[in-house]
């Protein structure tokens, strides 16, 4: 219980109104296209130059936090993902949106991020040993069978075809490899000096769901505004708990995911939101409403997206190994004011370590409240009209995709993907598993080769990648992941034939 000794130290004034500017500012950086919630937390690092190191960490912690979870904005209001982490909350949520549900769709979004970032928060306060060294057994092999498990997905996530999504997911995974090898240097698919540097992932996430998006509602704009404006209908904050505590299961399996996803470093939380929302389909009595605008992939996805925080910064904390991209520019913050995070640093620096993990459990609390308290504003967002909504969201489009990094090349990466997304969404294939796809390339492929080479310099290859108690539990997980989503695609396909005759 030593944590509870420093609670007083995140509300001095200053350190409180860091926490207070972080997850509002957070809120508003998350909901923005193209601002991942590693830039946006690398953005506040100079803020931090002049102030103590507890308050420096507090403001940018309450930053990480705000915009995981203001990502669902931008991701319910426009079908724009704030970040990669917020992909599957767009697949439900905006549907609820075009319904008039945005306000709920919103509320049960910061609800159960909320829940879920309190969660992973106590097990960063009470299981961090224990945790630390559980993530310090998984190494290039498991990494790799992690990416192999994330593929096997695929094919069911928000896709009627279960070999379309497998395609999407390979076209994915064939977009990741386009650049320079990381590890040999060799060139890969550059057709031109755009491509240099790879397809970024921020980049493909705004062209793949948004120009589409763009190119439908220029279509049909003329049509819809003689049509009466979607309805934003009024929802209570009482009406929004009750229907959380209805959907426990999702709730709960996005918890669980966040947490185990969180705690693996290298592996991201961009895949947690994912990987929560199919296995909370497969478990669901009503799998077949999820992508129609059903309230439990919000809850799932979001839940998630946040109980992914608190464990991320287990391996940051104790073992110097960042879990996340975020938790390693985190780890530039605290280099900056001479902290070295390791076993020792609970000892050395107690307060600067409780401080700041105490700050972000209060700081789960505060993004709740505001994000609640813009949600029915926001919501407001689905009643413009269609042709004026697609030139402001092209707009925003442009300015995430050219934020990344400063160059017009990911502009033009961004229009050609997601003009090609808009004809393949017509002959059936997703976005979500192709996104999944190219965010998992990287991992699946720099895990296998620096796999290879120590089992190279060991007993090879296979007893490397095949033998041990961890490969053979995740392989497990695999070839029943590919059997549980084989078997549904038959059942759904014969379920459709039934009711044709």
């Amino acid at each position: 219980m030593e944590f509870m000794q420093y609670f007083g130290g995140v509300f001095e004034p200053l350190s409180f109104a860091l926490l207070v500017f972080g997850t509002v500012g957070g809120l508003i950086l998350g909901a923005t296209p193209g601002l991942s919630p590693t830039m946006a937390v690398a953005l506040l690092i100079p803020f931090t130059f002049q102030l103590q190191p507890t308050q420096g960490l507090i403001l940018l912690g309450a930053a990480y936090t705000a915009t995981v979870a203001g990502g669902a904005v931008s991701a319910i209001l426009l079908k724009i993902p704030g970040a990669p982490a917020n992909i599957a909350t767009a697949l439900d949520g905006h549907e609820m949106a075009k319904k008039g549900q945005g306000t709920k769709a919103l509320h049960v979004s910061f609800l159960a991020s909320g829940v879920g970032g309190v969660i992973g928060v106590l097990l960063l306060i009470f299981l961090t040993p224990i945790l630390a060294k559980w993530a310090l057994a998984f190494g290039p092999p498991h990494l790799f069978w992690m990416a192999i498990l994330g593929v096997t997905i695929i094919g069911s996530l928000d896709s009627k075809s279960f070999v379309k999504g497998l395609l999407s997911g390979c076209l994915g995974f064939w977009l990741s490899m386009i650049g320079y090898d990381d590890i040999q240097g060799a060139q890969r698919f550059i057709f031109t000096d755009a491509l240099t540097g790879g397809v970024n992932v921020i980049t493909a996430l705004i062209g793949i769901f948004a120009i589409p998006q763009v190119i439908e509602m220029f279509a049909k704009g003329r049509k819809q505004v003689v049509v009466s404006a979607i309805k934003v209908e009024k929802q209570s904050l009482a009406d929004s708990l009750k229907l959380l505590f209805q959907n426990i299961k999702a709730l709960s399996i996005g918890t669980v995911i966040g947490s185990i996803v969180g705690l693996i470093p290298g592996v991201g939380g961009q895949i947690a939101g994912l990987v929560a929302y199919d296995q909370s389909k497969k478990f669901s009595k009503h799998s077949e409403k999820y992508g129609t605008g059903h309230p439990e992939g919000v809850i799932a996805a979001e839940s998630a997206n946040n109980a992914m925080v608190g464990p991320s910064l287990v391996p940051l904390l104790t073992l110097s190994i960042p879990g996340s991209p975020t938790a390693a520019v985190l780890l530039g913050g605290l280099l900056i004011h001479g902290i070295f995070p390791g076993s020792d640093l609970f000892e050395n620096h107690p307060q600067v370590a409780w401080t700041f993990i105490n700050s972000m459990l209060i700081g789960q609390v505060l993004m709740v409240i505001f994000g609640i308290w813009i949600a029915s504003y926001a919501a407001r967002v689905a009643q413009v009209p269609s042709a004026i909504m697609a030139a402001c969201v092209m707009v925003l489009a442009v300015f995430g995709a050219y934020s990344v990094q400063q160059s017009m090349g990911d502009v033009y990466i961004m229009a050609a993907l997601g003009i090609a997304m808009f004809f393949l969404e017509k002959f059936g294939f997703s976005a979500a598993p192709l996104v999944l796809g190219l965010i998992l390339g990287p991992i699946a492929e720099s895990n296998f080769i620096q796999g290879s080479m120590i089992a190279n310099a060991q007993d090879g290859p296979l007893p490397y990648f095949l033998f041990g108690p961890l490969n053979i539990f995740l392989i497990a997980l695999v070839v029943l992941s590919i059997a549980y989503s084989f078997v549904m695609s038959r059942r759904q396909v014969a379920q459709n034939v039934a009711l044709q005759s």
